[in-house]
């Protein structure tokens, strides 16, 4: 596992821009490598500002779209078309504005009365199906784990002391009595948010400043969850000035 590095920009906007050039690029020289890219969308307010940059970005078109495999990370367990949706967020900001192959788009499946546990099965056999050679825990080896950092230093919907913290021997599960609404979710666990060559929390705002200490600062992974997730090659914490604001000077990077 990687140890992180810490970018911090000067505002939410900044931060936006800067992840979408930087993923712009992330894909670019995966696909020059001649690989298809596997990437893990989260959702929120930032996310969804980092997928309208990349979407309004010329850049954008150096990506070969149909060459990129995407997951999400978790998933508000609501009905198809939801505007909670993680996945509907990500289709309105990018993936409706790109020409993705639909077969390389995998959300977490929508509520449609067949229960949560079925549908945390389900996705984690589409991850399994999806391995190949060198892969383990059942997922694809991803090159991109998007996440985002909650006020009480929740990541995807592993919420601290919650259940699913301890899930080992499942790719992905059905969360239930979440702390924050809607209450039951489906959620990649530890080992396979663990399986991706480089991890990027995205976090902007005041109210999220004291987690990202937490989890920079050695908190277990049970307390603050998002101290759980590393990249096995990098580990990137993407913040701006106010999310920043209670790191020590003496391991925070320039501002960007």
């Amino acid at each position: 596992m990687s140890s992180p590095s810490i970018l911090v920009n000067r505002d939410a906007e900044g931060l936006a821009h800067a992840v979408a050039a930087r993923l712009i690029t992330r894909l670019v020289d995966v696909q020059s490598s001649g690989k298809v890219a596997q990437v893990v969308l989260t959702g929120g307010r930032v996310a969804s500002a980092v997928y309208r940059a990349v979407a309004e970005s010329p850049a954008r078109s150096a990506i070969d779209w149909r060459r990129v495999e995407f997951w999400w990370g978790d998933e508000r367990f609501l009905p198809d078309g939801d505007p909670e949706r993680n996945e509907t967020q990500a289709r309105e900001a990018l993936l409706d504005h790109v020409d993705v192959d639909p077969g390389r788009v995998h959300p977490m499946a929508a509520d449609t009365g067949q229960g949560a546990e079925a549908a945390a099965a389900a996705y984690a056999s589409e991850l399994a199906k999806a391995v190949s050679a060198g892969d383990r825990d059942g997922v694809p080896t991803f090159d991109v784990l998007l996440l985002g950092v909650g006020p009480d230093g929740h990541v995807a919907s592993l919420f601290p002391e919650h259940p699913g913290l301890h899930s080992e021997d499942v790719s992905s599960i059905a969360v239930h009595g979440a702390p924050k609404p809607p209450p039951t979710r489906i959620s990649l666990t530890f080992p396979a948010l663990n399986r991706s060559h480089e991890v990027w929390f995205v976090v902007s705002g005041e109210d999220k400043a004291k987690a990202v200490r937490l989890a920079l600062s050695g908190t277990g992974r049970l307390q603050i969850p998002a101290a759980g997730v590393q990249g096995l090659n990098r580990t990137l914490w993407l913040l701006d000035e106010a999310s920043a604001r209670e790191i020590p000077s003496s391991i925070r990077a320039p501002r960007t």
